[in-house]
């Protein structure tokens, strides 16, 4: 190894500290204080949220639900989910989150592989996709909201199962992404995901301060909405829970967040959203007041525009993980009085390895690693990570991998470089494409650029073994409707050929995209090109795009 790194002494729980005790503990000390709610804006109060945990926690006892057993779980983000989820990890059962774009062969593998035996699901409709792949009785989202109340015998068994739970018990089986085939049964314990959860909170303590408020539209079926949602808990701040970022939009002037947690694909979303309040000179000048400000180290200030009106007005920070984020939409934001805190994990480290921190907040890191993490660069430049959050393993099929060495490190597969104690994320080691010629290339800087472009949907670099760097592009199909109608003899080629300088300009010729070609349809999770996380199945669209790839190096020769 060559450096590492490492902040202080973390949180780390107790031996007989359930998750649950974040709730039950914030209900004994600050009941009345808003906690959490759902779509319809209604905040249940800390000792409401603990009430109604309770009672979701004593219905499973009745149905027979013991320690250990898995209970399978999709749907998209709201306040059931989070109640059967909280219910289920009080009485120690294990909670298998499924991703609700699901195919019916990555359902039918969680399912088999976890050997989940409750089921639980959003719709009727959900349910059935459940049923398809094997499970048996479903209970809804709404029967279990209407648990309610349950029997004297049921509530009073409830308390010795609540007590029997340690934190080093197992909590979830969170399957990873599966970019290269079948996922994998992630294991993450109460203490892991405690220790994630709290240590977040304590590295972005501003975040909390005050009368903080959030909406929170990350699915839990991934663990870093997983890991929000307890860090929510833990840091007090009041949350509403939404479906998804089609829902989070509209409700940002009504919720007025002080913070979200976003991954940059939505934070690309939503820019593209408010770019009609901007003209294109406008919107490059903010971005270079933004980015300016952000290596001046200015803290967030509110801004009267109609772009920070649009964001709720109240809006800070974001805590922006799961991909890379290009710097452009992070001087967006910030010229409209809103900090991007670059964040970096993943699902064996129970998502929080490194946070940025207000106060050492630097374009281009993903900051410091969280307290009671260590953070090491291999010689290979791969990064480490080792501490009391870092998964015991996986489950079922893939048990006999081992992410973790024998000296206690986790191999992320990423390759990084410590900048004065902070990270940077350069590549990662199965995605760098390496040209005949031997020129390394990270993929995704190009394809993050190329995807700012409005027209453009998608964006996947080619070039591993090639003698030259190109690019498939996929095209947003409503925008280019719009846009064809502006311009009837207008070329999108042209317009995307913009995106392409625009992405080449941050690197050298030998690593810059020569070609480019506009493929029909689009990179869909439902189309089996992109993970449940949306990210690109590489091997795959090379694949089903193969024609168009061979297409690409025969223009050049």
């Amino acid at each position: 190894m060559k450096t590492e790194s490492a902040i202080g002494f973390g949180f780390d729980p107790p031996d007989n500290a359930s998750l649950y005790s974040i709730v039950s503990d914030a209900a004994s000390r600050d009941p009345l204080r808003e906690s959490l709610g759902g779509a319809d804006g209604v905040l249940l109060t800390c000792a409401g949220l603990d009430a109604g945990v309770r009672a979701v926690a004593a219905a499973l006892l009745e149905r027979e639900v013991a320690t250990g057993d898995r209970v399978a779980v999709l749907g998209r983000t709201g306040l059931e989910w989070a109640l059967l989820n909280l219910a289920a990890l009080a009485v120690g059962a294990v909670v298998v989150p499924v991703y609700p774009t699901s195919s019916p062969a990555q359902i039918e593998h969680m399912l088999s592989d976890s050997g989940s035996t409750y089921f639980a699901a959003e719709t009727a409709a959900d349910a059935a996709r459940l049923t398809a792949a094997g499970a048996g009785t479903v209970w809804t989202f709404e029967e279990i909201a209407a648990w309610s109340r349950a029997s004297a015998d049921a509530t009073e068994a409830l308390d010795a199962r609540i007590a029997a739970v340690r934190s080093d018990d197992l909590a979830m089986i969170v399957y990873t992404s599966g970019t290269t085939g079948l996922s994998k049964g992630c294991m993450i314990t109460h203490r892991n995901m405690h220790v994630s959860s709290a240590n977040t909170v304590r590295q972005a303590a501003e975040l909390f301060e005050g009368a903080s408020r959030t909406a929170l539209a990350l699915p839990l079926a991934h663990v870093f909405g997983q890991t929000m949602l307890f860090a929510c808990l833990v840091g007090g701040a009041s949350t509403t829970l939404l479906p998804g970022i089609p829902d989070l939009v509209p409700a940002l002037t009504r919720i007025q967040p002080t913070f979200l947690a976003l991954v940059p694909y939505a934070l690309e979303k939503i820019r593209k959203n408010i770019r009609a309040l901007l003209t294109e000179e406008s919107e490059r000048d903010a971005v270079v007041t933004g980015l300016l400000r952000l290596e001046a180290g200015e803290s967030p200030v509110a801004v009267d525009h109609p772009v920070a009106h649009a964001l709720g007005g109240r809006l800070r920070y974001v805590i922006s993980g799961g991909a890379s984020l290009d710097d452009t939409t992070a001087g967006f934001y910030a010229a409209f009085g809103t900090v991007i805190l670059n964040c970096y994990g993943l699902t064996e480290a129970a998502t929080a390895v490194t946070v940025s921190a207000p106060k050492t907040y630097r374009v281009g890191t993903v900051g410091g690693p969280i307290p009671g993490t260590a953070v090491g660069i291999a010689e290979d430049g791969e990064v480490l990570v080792r501490g009391p959050h870092v998964s015991p393993g996986y489950w079922g099929a893939a048990r006999e991998q081992r992410p973790v060495d024998a000296d206690g490190w986790l191999h992320t597969g990423d390759i990084g470089e410590l900048d004065g104690g902070l990270l940077r994320i350069t590549g990662r080691k199965k995605e760098i494409l390496v040209t005949s010629g031997g020129k390394n290339v990270a993929p995704t800087p190009l394809e993050d650029r190329v995807r700012l472009h409005p027209l453009v949907s998608n964006c996947m670099v080619v070039g591993e073994g090639r003698a030259f760097v190109t690019a498939l592009v996929t095209m947003d199909a409503a925008r280019l409707e719009a846009w064809r109608a502006e311009h009837p003899e207008g070329d999108p080629a042209v317009a995307v050929q913009t995106a392409v300088d625009d992405a080449n300009s941050l690197v050298s010729r030998a690593e810059s995209i020569r070609e480019f070609r506009i493929v029909d349809g689009d990179f869909t999770v439902e189309g089996g090109l992109l993970t449940s996380s949306l990210k690109l199945r590489r091997a795959a669209i090379a694949e089903s795009y193969s024609a168009d790839i061979d297409q690409l190096y025969m223009s050049r020769g």
